[in-house]
């Protein structure tokens, strides 16, 4: 048997129709930027979110990018986050000119332990960017309490935490910005490169906007130095047919997941820790096995079912980061992170058929 880490064709089967007419209408129309269906689902974003406003922009990355710059941080400053995450996170740092400082992770959750951010703030930190990794928030109070005494700002990462939730308040809604990444694998994906950012913050909002039109309000006049960065209404009416569903395929997650978690029992694996505060979405279902992980992942994808690594290699010991002068064993918990765990397929289209199947053979492996 096959199993795919993602099904996107199975998706498409079930929306196929509402998707065609709604690209069809955008076509028809001829309006492709900036145009009604972007705003229709900036409101509903902003709704979704349980933020007062959302601009969207060109990508995930781009996302998190006109937000440090909205907020003013420039060459010189620091901006704690997170090691092991995509590369986005710390490249958005990078691109503003700024200078990342990595702390690192919780080893039960995978997210920013708030616990030893205060030791890494200095004069130049200007902001915080906590990463809601795998579709579950960080935990936040310590992180906002930290921010307000240190006069920090917050932007909350929420590429691949969309619906997700701590203690009751949204992804996106608790920082002073919060950026989405639609890229086509993720819970909410487009059908190519798009993002969102999501605030409460009116100044903020109009700021974004003006930026992400190379920092115009129209007419060729300019007001500052932007970046060409627009959501386009193809990808905008995409979204908007598929928002309608993202609660369902959401609890479709969290059903896969529990099933996972049953069903691995007794096996010598950690299965995803979600604290009792927090609403978790499982965009991955990553697990720890007490195993070798080249060989666990080897058996997997022999037998059939895709299995990858999120990330191989933290941040703090990329290449490209080689000035920054971090070595191996200064972020402990993110080291061990990137070589012991693995995603196996959580998607709300895998059948019980191939759910079984999958943990058939970890079992297989485990000798069970």
């Amino acid at each position: 048997m096959k199993v795919n880490i993602l099904d996107l064709k199975g998706q498409y089967k079930v929306i196929r129709s509402d998707v065609n007419k709604a690209i069809k209408k955008i076509i028809d129309s001829q309006e492709f930027v900036l145009g009604k269906e972007l705003q229709l689902l900036e409101e509903e974003i902003a709704q979704y979110c349980n933020t007062k406003y959302a601009v969207g922009v060109a990508s995930g990355t781009d996302a998190l990018v006109v937000s440090l710059m909205a907020l003013g941080i420039k060459p010189g400053d620091e901006v704690i986050t997170t090691p092991f995450t995509f590369f986005a996170s710390a490249e958005a740092v990078s691109l503003v000119g700024a200078t990342p400082v990595f702390v690192d992770i919780d080893p039960k959750t995978y997210t920013i332990d708030p616990a030893l951010i205060a030791s890494k703030i200095t004069k130049r930190t200007k902001a915080i960017i906590p990463v809601h990794l795998y579709g579950q928030c960080c935990d936040m109070d310590p992180i906002i309490a930290i921010a307000k005494k240190h006069n920090l700002k917050i932007v909350e990462d929420c590429a691949q935490s969309i619906g997700a939730a701590y203690k009751g308040k949204k992804s996106g809604s608790m920082g002073d910005l919060g950026g989405l990444s639609f890229y086509p694998s993720k819970n909410l994906g487009a059908y190519g490169d798009a993002g969102m950012v999501v605030t409460n913050d009116k100044q903020l909002f109009e700021t974004l906007k003006i930026l992400r039109v190379h920092g115009s309000r129209g007419g060729y006049l300019h007001l500052m130095i932007g970046i060409n960065s627009r959501l386009d209404n193809i990808q905008a009416a995409v979204l908007r047919v598929k928002l309608k569903h993202i609660d369902s395929w959401l609890e479709a997650r969290r059903e896969k997941a529990r099933f996972y978690n049953d069903h691995l029992k007794g096996l010598p694996i950690t299965v995803p820790y979600v604290p009792s505060y927090n609403v978790h979405t499982y965009h991955q279902y990553v697990i720890r096995p007490n195993a070798n992980l080249e060989a666990f992942m080897s058996f997997l994808i022999k037998s059939g079912i895709e299995t990858r690594t999120y990330y191989p290699v933290p941040l703090h010991l990329q290449e490209c980061y080689r000035s920054l002068k971090y070595k191996k064993g200064d972020l402990s918990e993110s080291e061990k992170a990137s070589l012991e765990t693995c995603a196996i397929p959580v998607y709300p289209e895998l059948n019980k058929k191939e759910m079984n199947y999958i943990v058939e053979k970890i079992r297989e492996f485990y000798g069970k």
